[in-house]
C-alpha cells in the first residue's frame, strides 16, 4: 500500500483487520493532504470565520453584535489543535497495533512485482498505489511558486492577509476567500470562467449574491495575463470583456486545480499505463497490470475524500473477498461549505436533459418558504429536484445553512432508485429546513392529485357506507 492519506489508510486498515499481511508506504505525512491541508483544517477555518461573522453578521430584531477581536495567529493554533486532536486516528502507532507494517521512505517499482522503499526491495502479491494529488500552479508569466500559497502552505499563515487574491473559483477558492473575509482579510477571486462549474446555475448566482453581498469581489471571465512579485505585494494582470486591468492584494493564493502525485513511483517500470490525468484503471480500480489497485486522487475520478474511502471498499472487497465489485459513482455528492453550504448529488438539470431530454422534470422549492428558516432569517437559498420518469429521483441540489447534512436523504434516494412518492410517505420533525425537501415532492404531486378527476372520485366515494 503505498500513500497514507485517507484512501491509503483506508484499504490498510480493511485488509489488515481481515487478516492480510499489509505494508503501508507513506514518505510524507500520514494522513495525506485531508488532514493536513485540505478537509480538516479548512472547515477548522470555517468554523471560526463562521462564529467571527455571527457577532455581527445576522440580523435578529432586538439583538445586536459588535466587531469580533479576531486575533488571526490564535486562530491557526486552534486550525493546528484541531489536526492534532484527529491525528492520533492516522497515526503510525495506530496502524502499527491494527499489524501493519509503516515504512517512512519513498517507493519506486523495480518491476511488476517488486517495489524498492529506500535501500529495501518488497515482493507483493498485490499492490495498491493511493499517492494522491499536488496543487497545479499554472504557466503565468511572472509567477512565482515560492511567493504563492497553496493549500498546501495557506493554513500555515499566521498573520492575517491584508488582501487575498485568489486565483481559481472552484470549492477551494470559494471555501479560502468566505474564511479569510470573515476573519477581516480583503478577498478577490479571479476565475477564468464562472465560480463552481459544476454546480446548478441558479443556485451558484444566488450564492454569489451572497459572497459580494459579504464583500468579496468575484471577476468571472478573466484571462490572467502577468503576475508580478513585490515585497509584501503581489500584482495579477488580466483582461476580462476586451479590457486589460489589474489587481494588486499582500498575498496570492493558488487554487486552480489538482494533478496526480506519479513522480518517483516508475510506473514504466512496472507497465502500469498512466497519463496528465492520473493512473488508468478499470471499474473495479485495477490498472492494465491486474495485481495493481489505484484509487483515490492519483486516478481519473472524482477528487473527494468521501469518494477516497468509498474506493477503497471496492479495492478491500476486490483483495480480500476477490468479489468482483465495481465503482458507481450515480449516487456521488459534494458540498461547498460557503454559508449558505452548497451541496449536491447525482444529475444536474443540464446532464439528465442531455441524457433523457424531455422526460426530465424539474422540482424547485425556495428556502424563505420553510418555518424554520423564517424563523432564524436565514431564507436565502432553495432545493432543486432532478426527476425522470414517474417521478424517479435523478439528482439534487441544496442551497441552504448545513446543506451538506441535508443532502444525505437524497444520495440515499439516489442509490435505491426511489421515487419523489417515498418523500412524500416520510415523516420529518418540524420545524426542520429539511422540510423542503418533502415541499418538493408534495408540489410535484400536486396537479396529480388536485384535479377534477380526483374531486370527482373523492366524490362518489362518499356514498359508500361507513365500514
Amino acid at each position: 500500500m503505498v500513500g497514507a492519506g485517507s484512501a491509503g489508510l483506508s484499504v490498510a486498515a480493511g485488509t489488515s483487520q481481515l487478516g492480510l499481511k499489509t505494508v503501508l508506504i507513506e514518505r510524507g505525512e500520514m494522513g495525506g493532504e485531508c488532514l493536513n491541508s485540505g478537509c480538516v483544517p479548512s472547515k477548522a477555518l470555517l468554523a471560526a470565520a463562521k462564529t467571527a461573522h455571527g457577532y455581527g453578521g445576522w440580523e435578529i430584531a432586538g439583538v445586536s453584535g459588535s466587531t469580533p477581536d479576531v486575533d488571526f495567529a490564535a486562530v491557526h493554533d486552534g486550525v493546528r489543535g484541531v489536526i492534532e486532536t484527529i491525528a492520533p486516528h492516522d497515526s503510525v502507532a495506530r496502524f502499527e497495533k491494527l499489524g501493519v507494517t509503516v515504512l517512512r521512505d519513498t517507493a519506486r517499482f523495480v518491476d511488476a512485482e517488486t517495489m524498492e522503499i529506500g535501500d529495501a526491495r518488497l515482493r507483493a502479491r498485490w499492490f495498491v498505489i493511493a499517492t494522491g494529488s499536488k496543487a497545479v500552479i499554472p504557466k503565468i508569466p511572472g509567477l512565482d511558486p515560492s511567493a504563492t500559497l497553496t493549500n498546501d502552505t495557506i493554513f500555515g499563515l499566521r498573520e492575517k492577509p491584508d488582501h487575498l487574491v485568489i486565483i481559481g473559483g472552484g470549492p477551494i477558492g470559494i471555501e479560502m476567500a468566505v474564511a479569510h473575509r470573515r476573519l477581516g482579510a480583503a478577498v478577490t477571486i479571479l476565475e477564468r470562467d464562472a465560480i463552481l462549474p459544476h454546480d446548478e446555475p441558479e443556485l451558484v448566482d444566488d450564492l454569489r449574491g451572497v459572497l459580494r453581498d459579504e464583500g468579496i469581489v468575484l471577476l468571472e471571465g478573466v484571462e490572467i495575463s502577468s503576475i508580478r512579485h513585490g515585497p509584501g505585494r503581489v500584482e495579477a494582470g488580466f483582461r476580462r470583456d476586451g479590457r486589460d486591468n489589474s489587481v494588486s492584494g499582500s498575498h496570492l493564493l493558488v487554487a486552480a486545480g489538482r494533478s496526480p502525485q506519479l513522480q518517483d513511483l516508475q510506473l514504466d517500470a512496472a507497465g502500469v499505463v498512466h497519463d496528465a490525468r492520473g493512473i488508468v484503471v478499470d471499474g473495479r480500480l485495477r490498472t492494465n497490470r491486474r495485481h495493481i489497485f489505484a484509487l483515490g486522487d492519483v486516478i481519473d475520478a472524482p477528487h473527494f475524500t468521501h469518494v477516497a474511502g468509498y474506493q477503497a471498499g471496492i479495492v478491500v472487497r476486490n483483495l480480500a473477498f476477490r468479489l468482483p465489485a465495481r465503482v458507481d459513482y450515480r449516487a456521488l455528492p459534494w458540498v461547498t461549505y460557503a454559508d449558505p453550504e452548497l451541496a449536491h448529488v447525482g444529475l444536474t438539470e443540464a446532464q439528465a436533459r442531455k441524457s433523457l431530454g424531455g422526460k426530465v422534470s424539474v422540482q424547485r422549492v425556495a428556502l424563505r418558504t420553510n418555518d424554520r428558516a423564517v424563523a432564524e432569517r436565514r431564507t436565502t437559498g432553495s432545493i432543486k429536484v432532478i426527476l425522470g420518469p414517474r417521478g424517479r429521483i435523478l439528482g439534487a441540489s441544496i442551497l441552504a445553512p448545513s446543506a451538506g447534512e441535508m443532502i444525505g436523504l437524497w444520495c440515499l434516494a439516489i442509490k435505491q432508485r426511489l421515487t419523489l412518492k417515498a418523500i412524500t410517505d416520510l415523516m420529518l420533525p418540524y420545524p426542520t429546513m429539511s422540510e423542503i425537501g418533502k415541499a418538493a415532492a408534495s408540489q410535484y404531486y400536486q396537479p396529480l392529485l388536485f384535479n377534477d378527476r380526483t374531486s370527482r372520485v373523492v366524490g362518489a366515494l362518499q356514498w359508500l357506507p361507513i365500514w
